[in-house]
């Protein structure tokens, strides 16, 4: 089970776009590559994933047990060639002290060699106590090869070879000169999605070409063949489940709205539903359906486009106000609103929730949430539920004139939600998020919005009768 990781010294070292490059490259050669990304995180996925051709995980120990992590990644690398595994932050960077969820902690428990990234720009010299104090620092993380990245030019890279070599033992992989031209445009919240960009895939080949031809792939997979056997245990891969598709959950998947776990949108499938994607910005109406799923996104980019399809605004309406079992994540909360104001411009949205939106300068909400829910959670419980939540949030957005009586399905015990203090708002069957989840096995959400959805449709059922 070849697999490495993909780290640096810092965050902003490029780790990414030779992340991107790599996938693309090692793809083109038939090799089937297994993307995955750690931490949190939706941009930088669709990236890997569109570049590796399948799609790219995300292994959190925010969110998920060390155990479920192992298994979830020996399950997915099931029939791939190589498995890469981009990093955040930096290798030693953590919450805590010991570093219990950094890049590092996860490499060992994957048994993963890694190669660190490190931007040599106006560095010479001093690149060999970086490297020396990155080997020393802890004894059970195999630093395999270094990529030199944003090399100045042939004479910089010789320097920066010649000093590596003289003081260290680090195996140089690669050196990548600087180029504008792959660098993938950033915003107020990171790197554009590749699902907004219709030159996505031309520019994963410029990507994949400057990287393929600066690093040794050759080298790469040899190190990737050093990965060793997991000290885990691991289940055998969830049979699926012998229900029928029962229930068509209708998803906004467009240049728009593309924040979605793959994973999540597997459980929900594994649970009875069939995904019906549509288009929030071409679509003139939903299409025929029991549930609606309504993910991140950045609404505020398109707000004009979003507003300018009143049918599809109005059908969205007509669907939830008529009972009709939805759920929204960030993005999806804000489409929901009456408004969206941003940059002194202000456009209609959907109009189902009492709120109006504002984007402000600085995050409103970042990093990671832990929720209580609340006796007013519109979803069926499940087997060994937890009442306690961990997710994430990313928002610059805030809710004003938002009605005092709201009521919320989650206390927020950590980060900040819509208010500090709430998050979840409830009308009849939506419910709405601040917050991202996953669905793991401390927070079977999929499952239980299924069940929902179920539920709905049995009770119409019925009604109609």
């Amino acid at each position: 089970m070849a697999h490495l990781m993909i780290s640096a010294a810092h965050k902003s070292s490029g780790k990414t776009m030779i992340s991107i490059g790599l996938c693309a490259t090692f793809q083109r050669k038939s090799l089937a590559v297994q993307p995955f990304k750690k931490g949190p995180d939706y941009i930088d996925p669709l990236w890997l994933g569109q570049a590796a051709g399948r799609a790219c995980y995300n292994l959190d120990f925010f969110t998920t047990g060390s155990g479920e992590i192992g298994d979830f990644f020996f399950r997915k690398m099931q029939g791939a060639d190589l498995g890469i595994i981009e990093g955040n932050k930096g290798l030693y960077d953590g919450l805590d002290l010991h570093g219990s969820n950094s890049n590092a902690a996860l490499a060992a428990l994957l048994d993963a060699p890694v190669v660190l990234v490190l931007d040599t720009r106006g560095m010479t010299r001093g690149i060999a106590p970086l490297i020396l104090g990155y080997q020393a620092f802890d004894e059970n993380i195999r630093i395999a090869g270094v990529i030199l990245n944003s090399v100045g030019g042939s004479r910089h890279e010789s320097k920066l070879r010649n000093v590596i070599e003289h003081y260290t033992d680090a195996r140089v992989v690669g050196a990548v000169p600087r180029n504008d031209k792959v660098q993938i445009e950033e915003r107020h919240l990171g790197l554009m999605p590749s699902n907004e960009s219709a030159a996505a895939q031309s520019h994963i080949d410029r990507i994949a070409d400057h990287v393929g031809n600066h690093v040794d792939l050759d080298a790469l997979l040899s190190i990737a063949g050093q990965s060793g056997d997991m000290q885990i245990t691991p289940e055998s891969a969830p049979a699926r489940r012998d229900i029928q598709a029962d229930v068509r959950i209708g998803y906004a998947k467009d240049a728009t709205f593309g924040f979605y776990y793959p994973d999540d949108l597997e459980a929900m499938s594994q649970a009875g539903a069939t995904l019906v994607p549509f288009d929030t910005l071409k679509d003139a109406r939903l299409p025929e359906i029991d549930g609606l799923f309504i993910g991140g996104g950045f609404p505020e980019t398109a707000m004009k486009q979003l507003e300018k399809n009143q049918s599809m605004r109005e059908s969205i309406r007509h669907f939830i106000e008529e009972g009709g079992p939805a759920y929204a994540e960030c993005g999806g909360l804000m489409y929901l609103c009456r408004s969206l104001q941003w940059r002194d411009e202000r456009s209609e949205m959907v109009g189902v929730l009492p709120a109006d939106v504002k984007m402000h300068q600085k995050p409103q909400g970042r990093g990671y949430v832990r929720l209580c829910e609340t006796s007013d959670h519109p979803w069926p419980s499940g087997e060994g539920a937890s009442r306690q939540v961990n997710a994430h949030e990313f928002h610059y957005s805030g809710l004003d004139s938002l009605d005092a009586n709201q009521k919320f399905a989650y206390k927020v015990e950590r980060g900040f939600g819509v208010d500090g203090l709430h998050d979840g708002l409830i009308y009849k069957n939506l419910l709405a998020n601040y917050s991202h989840m996953r669905n793991v096995g401390s927070n079977h959400w999929a499952e239980r919005f299924v069940s929902h959805v179920k539920i709905c449709k049995r009770r119409n059922n019925i009604e109609r009768k």
